[in-house]
């Protein structure tokens, strides 16, 4: 009966790790399923086109050209391989204001629209596709697919603009690896010092003290982190650097390294704490002293699990979400300095995923950053057990 106990817990043990796997691989199949999309779409609105008189020799433009001309920033056509010729812009919208609403009924409306465009050499008109008839005189500008070289190359992340969203993940890819690799400088140091000292120095009823207050600070809730950096380390960080505002990447790099610092003093001083007590005890019998023994003979044997503590670190780093949209700024701009305004990709998703239509190309391009995210945090976990397992067979 005890032997058949054990085959049920047995198969119900393997039965749930087998779902939970399936699970983990349909989430990450979805994942790029979706995101994958993004390439097949434009950048233009759905149902909406651009359209030039037929005169005009160009054939299309960039989504960052699109944005610069209906921003008044490209004014003539010269400026993107056209003729010599002022760019009028004109949004659907205008036809109102030029005539009555009596006479845009029906397929009026569709030529009302087709007279603006081929009476005017430097028009560049954005159209509803269904008020484009068979009669339609503008010449449509080729639409082309958002490309990976915009997206992975692109300096600009304006997902909701009209007529051209732009789509380029560089700021928030940097913000993202700003931020993180902030947050390390500052939580490895303070993390393994305080795990080290807790295993190896402290008094028994020290450690008994502080190892469950440090524990605990692990499940407080992100965004009570995030409200403590907004009240407390935002308003410090502009008045110590004399800045006009002080929502910036240092400021998510300290929270997060806050939040990092009871996951990796945890596991760093549990990784610390098996080291053999002969091990030890033959160091300091050979003539080393108390130190040297910590140095030489206890981190190397344990830095397997300091390994894994740092990549533990580094994944709450990355993947925060709430905290950092709270005190970085938000803003998505390429990064110069960790005293800047920054958006980081969780951030992003966070604030954008709910008001992106399903299906749109914003919505693909958030996706997208999802499977990015999932990349960066793979790559970082098999660099640290890549490490992590060298070192320990050298040693």
């Amino acid at each position: 009966m005890k032997r058949f106990t054990e085959k049920i817990i047995e198969g119900i043990l393997k039965l749930s790790g087998g779902v939970t796997s399936i699970i983990i691989l349909l989430i990450i199949l979805f994942l790029f399923k979706e995101g994958s999309g993004l390439f097949n779409n434009s950048s233009i609105e759905k149902g909406y086109v651009l359209s030039v008189n037929p005169a005009n020799p160009v054939k299309t433009l960039s989504p960052k050209q699109v944005k610069e001309i209906f921003d008044e920033n490209i004014t003539n056509w010269k400026e993107v391989g056209g003729n010599d010729e002022e760019i009028k812009t004109f949004r659907f919208e205008e036809i109102f204001d030029l005539y009555p609403d009596e006479e845009l009924d029906g397929e009026i409306l569709s030529q009302r629209l087709s007279d603006e465009i081929s009476k005017e050499n430097g028009i560049i008109a954005f159209l509803p596709e269904r008020y484009l008839l068979t009669s339609f005189k503008g010449k449509l500008l080729e639409s082309n697919n958002v490309s990976l070289s915009e997206f992975f190359l692109g300096k600009e992340w304006f997902p909701t603009a009209v007529p051209a969203a732009e789509f380029g993940i560089l700021p928030l890819l940097l913000g993202t690896l700003l931020v993180s690799f902030g947050t390390i400088a500052i939580a490895l140091p303070f993390g393994i010092a305080v795990a080290i000292y807790l295993a190896e120095i402290a008094d028994p009823r020290i450690r008994k003290f502080f190892k469950p207050i440090i524990e605990l600070l692990a499940g407080i809730p992100s965004v009570v982190y995030g409200f403590f950096g907004l009240v407390v380390i935002v308003p410090l960080i502009q008045k110590i650097f004399g800045l006009p505002v002080g929502e910036t990447g240092l400021a998510g790099s300290i929270i997060l390294a806050i939040m990092a610092l009871p996951t990796i003093i945890t596991v760093a001083e549990d990784a610390i704490r098996t080291t053999p007590r002969v091990m030890k005890e033959a160091s300091l019998g050979l003539g080393a002293t108390h130190w040297q023994t910590i140095w030489r003979v206890v981190v190397p044997y344990s830095i397997s699990g300091i390994m894994a503590a740092v990549m533990l670190g580094i994944g709450r780093a990355i993947g925060e979400t709430m905290a950092v949209l709270m005190v970085t700024g938000n803003a998505a701009v390429m990064p110069t300095s960790l005293l800047e305004p920054v958006r980081t990709i969780p951030a992003t998703i966070a604030a954008e995923l709910g008001e992106a239509p399903v299906g749109s190309t914003h919505y693909q391009s958030l996706f997208m950053l999802g499977c990015i995210l999932f990349l960066l945090t793979l790559i970082i976990s098999l660099s640290v057990e890549f490490i992590s397992g060298k070192k320990k067979n050298n040693n």
